[in-house]
């Protein structure tokens, strides 16, 4: 079986990787590896150290995203690039039309509880409440590992883009996809079809918690969007940021920065807005605007603002700072 994804001269020419983790892409495809056999070697600790966390709630998201088929669409919206609280919002405010169509693909495809084939626009910020918890308890702890992982991935990528073109990104992204100029084939165990881009090109988002094969959306008039997994460090599972709170050790980025600014360049780390950082750090949004000041005043941080949002990235010095900090715990 293979997906055949067609290019147009336009579509190669706006061709990009995602500029940082996906948080919503993260998050589905983790469930579906907490419930799969699949990698066990690399997957085992995490599973083990994050089916104690979930509550009932975060739980429940097991049956919207099963290890294998389909999962929703409307569970990845567009903005989540932009973040995991733009991406939440998204999906709470799923149109009734889309949510109806997803979950009837769904309910088609297997056995599903009754309270997902009833599921309605009016329960959907509770299942974005849902996954809020359940990024917190299996992804947010790992947060410093993934991002530079998928920071290590996108240097390459960015210099294979620069070296040969987009023909030798397309042709050294993944074993299971084989670039034959205009199309990309990508060999999958149960679908076969054509998807034509149409002049939109293509976002490529690499991510951390991809098993194997690259993966797409189903529907074809969604933006498209290809994720494919990155090579993982070979401890990610074993230390984790939140190890450190616990233990009340206290690292060199705390000694310098103190505990709350160090945990906040964390959080930065992975991208995210002034909301965003305050909830991580449950703290007030003016507390959390008084740390990224200070830290871009240092020159650790950029923050950007689109309309009323405030993006926060790390800059080369924070970037450095964290890696020494790693180092040395």
């Amino acid at each position: 079986m293979t997906v055949r994804i067609h290019f147009s001269l336009e579509d190669l020419a706006r061709t990009h990787i995602a500029e940082r983790p996906d948080p919503l892409w993260e998050v589905l495809l983790s469930l579906h590896l907490l419930q799969a056999r699949c990698g066990a070697p690399a997957f085992a600790r995490w599973r083990q150290r994050t089916l104690p966390r979930l509550d009932d709630r975060a739980r429940g998201l097991l049956a919207l995203a099963p290890p294998r088929g389909y999962s929703p669409d409307f569970l990845t919206p567009e903005s989540s690039a932009r973040g995991l609280e733009e991406g939440l919002q998204d999906l709470a405010a799923t149109p009734r039309s889309r949510l109806r169509t997803d979950l009837a693909r769904l309910a088609g495809s297997r056995q599903v509880p009754l309270w997902v084939r009833e599921l309605d626009s009016r329960r959907l910020p509770h299942i974005a409440d849902a996954v809020r918890d359940y990024y917190t308890a299996a992804i947010h702890p790992y947060e410093t590992r993934l991002r530079g992982d998928i920071e290590a991935d996108r240097s390459k990528r960015s210099r294979d883009l620069q070296c040969g073109g987009v023909q030798r990104l397309l042709s050294t992204l993944h074993p299971q996809l084989r670039w034959q100029p205009p199309v990309l084939e990508l060999r999958t165990a149960s679908v076969d079809r054509e998807v034509r881009l149409q002049g939109r090109g293509l976002r490529l988002i690499p991510s951390f918690f991809c098993w194997r094969s690259p993966i797409m959306l189903r529907d074809p008039q969604l933006p498209p969007v290809l994720v494919y997994p990155v090579e993982r460090s070979p401890d990610w599972a074993h230390a984790t940021g939140d190890d450190r709170v616990r233990t009340g050790a206290k690292s060199p980025c705390a000694a310098l920065l103190g505990h709350t600014r160090a945990a906040a360049l964390e959080v930065v780390a992975a991208g995210c807005t002034t909301s965003e950082l305050a909830r991580r750090l449950n703290v007030s949004p003016a507390t959390a605007t008084h740390h990224t000041a200070i830290l871009r005043e240092a020159g650790l941080i950029a923050s950007n603002r689109t309309g009323g949002t405030v993006h926060h990235t790390l800059r080369s010095l924070g970037e450095a700072l964290l890696r020494g900090d790693r180092g040395a715990g």
